[in-house]
């Protein structure tokens, strides 16, 4: 990391710490300590930081974040050590609202095979609500058999 993102993310991380009320500025004020006291983080990884002499490490980071009120995504987008793309949200991972999984769908994740997946199906079936187990019975095509079934 180039001394530019280095002083960016310590004066982005000054921010959160006064923010939450520690005092980093007098010489007195003890907020350096007590931050990395409250991080379970050595004092001498605060004063790098806040010095712009270096950047905190994976550990120091995950314990920092929650007493500045941040997630450790956050952190480490904001440090330059991963994009948002190469750690996305878990709501981007997600299908869309309105897809609605089907009983085969479950199977496949769950690992039936396809020889077995109408059993799964019926059996599964009868653990649900009326409507959801007479769709679920309704027939559907069976699936291609090889000369190995």
């Amino acid at each position: 990391m180039n001394s530019q993102g280095l002083d960016e993310f310590a004066g982005w991380v000054e921010g959160l710490m006064r923010r939450r009320g520690y005092d980093i500025d007098s010489p007195r004020g003890g907020g350096k300590s007590r931050i990395a006291d409250e991080a379970g983080v050595h004092r001498a990884a605060v004063t790098r930081l806040l010095q712009r002499q270096s950047m905190p490490d994976l550990e120091t980071m995950r314990r920092i974040a929650p007493l500045l009120g941040v997630s450790v995504r956050d952190m480490l987008i904001r440090s330059g050590r991963v994009t948002p793309e190469e750690l996305p949200l878990a709501a981007d991972l997600l299908p869309p609202t309105d897809w609605q999984p089907t009983m085969e769908d479950f199977a496949r994740w769950l690992g039936v095979p396809d020889e077995r997946m109408g059993v799964f199906v019926k059996v599964v079936s009868q653990f649900l609500e009326p409507d959801a187990a007479q769709e679920a019975e309704e027939p559907r095509a069976e699936p291609r058999r090889t000369a190995r079934d």
